[in-house]
């Protein structure tokens, strides 16, 4: 029987101070912009829609310092030093404890390359110069929203959208044994949406609205020639017009495996037709939730034509404890050819798109080694009852579950593509078969997956009983 005390509902949350602001990133016209290996262009051509950068600071009081979280609109860093120096240039600015600051990108594939390895190709003299402005517009941003905090809270709602799909398909072609990267519609997707809602205590105003979602930004393809967001643009549209134009931060989640189910078009029109879905789920989740700091709690039985159950409104008060940590874990890799001898098989290469592919490869093992592990750096930020999880590589969302089974009474948030160049992904061991994409192309072995979760389980927990004891 269900104890009548135990009929409580509460939203996840953090009470403080709270501060946000946003910066126009959006690359120069004519940049190096070639993201796909089947383009037949190299630079970019127009604007779809403007690329934001938006900084959000919570703080415990109007003078401690702050965690600081910075949601870019950008595809992925291939060296090391390119996103060191933005991040290191915001930890200097502000003097944080690089624990503090996680700088995650939102994973579109329209925009311009973010490495300064490509500064030989066509545009790619416009790289450097557009990395200094990132570093500056991030710092700003920084500065003026852990400035501008206010009191105010920060609140969870966990609702669902039906935009991402699994995209590991069988081929159907009978002579073929292998997956290829597209919707296969037999699989059910994770369709988890976690909507945070920041809120000035002073007037209940809106001061950001944050999205946590796993769904790869692969609308707008090789055919595309414009700079965009993808889909994150139009969702962001749709929120803010809806919220008094409080920004909206977009954090990609756990999206391995995920992606829409029409994609690879140079259609933007169809990348609003997704960034609107995810938008007005957005909102459908923000509708769903309380006032700040206001619960549900079961108030009795009044009889009518039914025994009916009264529930009633009833405050309480959010945690305000911050905390931060970041720790590494050395995962297992696979035998993989030298640095040298993928230099030599592009230097004899002759296809345009199979030397896109060696030259990714390329990058990894210059950004990773080759073997026979790797160290994997996790960041973990902890808001009341909210746990950040970020790291640089592409896990599956088997990850993001798992550590929302583990820690069920927290709201976890999931960052893929966040502090750090991007590595590779990290799979389920079942779904080890070779013929997939995200396994072929992964140095990681199928061990490497239940290795980072369990340690990322076990860290967690650390941090949230050092917090317990503050």
């Amino acid at each position: 029987m269900t104890d009548r005390e135990s009929l409580v509902v509460r939203a996840d949350g953090f009470r403080g101070y709270i501060g946000v602001a946003r910066r126009d990133v959006t690359p120069p016209v004519g940049i190096y912009a070639r993201q796909w290996g089947a383009a037949r262009h190299d630079v970019a051509e127009g604007v779809h829609r403007p690329l934001a950068l938006t900084a959000l600071a919570l703080r415990e009081s109007s003078v401690s310092s702050a965690l600081v979280l910075l949601a870019m609109d950008g595809g992925w860093f291939k060296v090391r030093e390119d996103e060191e120096g933005i991040r290191n240039a915001v930890v200097d600015s502000l003097g944080l404890d690089p624990t503090r600051l996680i700088f995650a990108l939102s994973h579109t594939h329209a925009a311009c390359s973010l490495s300064s390895s490509d500064a030989d190709r066509p545009g790619g003299h416009l790289i450097a110069p557009y990395l200094e402005t990132i570093a500056v517009n991030a710092c700003e941003a920084a500065r003026e929203a852990t400035a501008a905090a206010v009191p105010g809270s920060l609140t969870w709602s966990t609702g669902r959208c039906d935009l991402a799909v699994n995209r590991d398909l069988p081929d159907p072609d009978p002579d073929q044994d292998r997956f290829v990267v597209g919707f296969n519609p037999a699989e059910r997707p994770e369709d988890t949406l976690v909507v945070g809602r920041a809120t000035r205590d002073s007037d209940g105003a809106c001061l950001a609205t944050v999205v946590n979602y796993a769904c790869h930004p692969t609308t707008l393809a090789w055919e595309n020639r414009l700079l965009s967001p993808d889909y994150v643009g139009a969702a962001r549209e749709v929120v803010e017009s809806a919220t008094g134009d409080a920004p909206m931060l977009f954090l990609q989640g756990a999206s391995g495996e995920l992606s829409p189910a029409r994609q690879y078009t140079g259609d933007t029109e169809i990348a609003d037709r997704h960034g609107a879905r995810l938008g007005y789920a957005v909102l459908s989740a923000l509708q769903s939730m309380e006032p700040p700091g206001q619960g549900l709690r079961y108030a009795g039985a009044r009889e009518s034509g039914a025994t009916l159950g009264i529930w009633a409104s009833e405050p309480y008060d959010l945690p305000r404890v911050l905390a931060s940590t970041t720790f590494s874990v050395a995962l297992p890799m696979k035998p993989i050819p030298s640095e040298r001898e993928i230099e030599k098989s592009i230097a004899e290469c002759e296809d345009r798109v199979l030397g896109e592919r060696l030259s990714r490869e390329l990058a990894k093992v210059r950004l990773m080694g080759s073997g026979p592990d790797c160290p994997v750096t996790v960041w973990l930020m902890l808001a009341g009852n909210t746990i950040f999880v970020a790291l640089s590589h592409e896990c599956y969302s088997r990850f993001q579950r798992h550590l929302r089974r583990a820690f069920p009474d927290y709201t976890v948030i999931v960052m893929n593509l966040a502090n750090g160049a991007s590595g590779s992904y990290l799979y389920p061991p079942e779904s080890s078969s070779e013929g997939i994409y995200q396994v072929w192309v992964s140095p990681f072995t199928k061990e490497a997956l239940p290795g980072l979760t369990e340690a990322c389980v076990r860290e967690t927990g650390q941090l949230i009983e050092s917090s317990r004891h503050r």
